[in-house]
């Protein structure tokens, strides 16, 4: 049994790696945004909220670049801050999704936003590992890019 669970591991390692840190992600950028909003910001003040939200936004994807380069995607990329630009820049392009299904859920459809940030999560997490794996810490082949 022990060998069939580490030989389904190492089979599906990259997609189990990417799911643990995911998990983890979620938990840095919640303590932050919690940690700001009940020290030192005021989650009743529209602007203070939203900045709330952008600390945990940037908490969670720095600590994501980080352990999904070391722990999911094993990136040998020598130019770090250009891996790191790209990155940040697919999860930018993640954070409009998640916007996007969420206006056109709730807003124009009305569905429910519980729901509906649900299915963002999932959109946005499939979007995240596709970008990452073709865009961001891509193999290099014959040593090029």
């Amino acid at each position: 049994m022990k060998d069939k669970i580490i030989a389904l591991y190492k089979k599906y390692e990259e997609l189990v790696n990417y799911i643990i840190v995911g998990i983890m992600t979620t938990l840095v950028s919640w303590l932050v945004y919690f940690g700001s909003v009940y020290t030192f910001l005021e989650a009743e003040d529209w602007l203070q909220l939203q900045v709330a939200n952008i600390l945990s936004w940037v908490a969670g994807v720095a600590f994501s670049y980080v352990t999904n380069r070391k722990f999911v995607f094993k990136s040998k990329e020598k130019n770090i801050l250009k891996e790191a630009v790209q990155f940040s820049v697919s999860r930018l392009s993640t954070l409009f999704l998640d916007m996007a299904v969420m206006f056109v859920m709730v807003t124009a459809l009305g569905i429910h936003d519980g729901f509906s940030k649900i299915v963002s999560a999932v959109l946005v997490t499939i979007a995240n590992y596709v970008l990452s794996k073709v865009f961001v810490f891509r193999p290099k082949e014959n040593g090029r890019p």
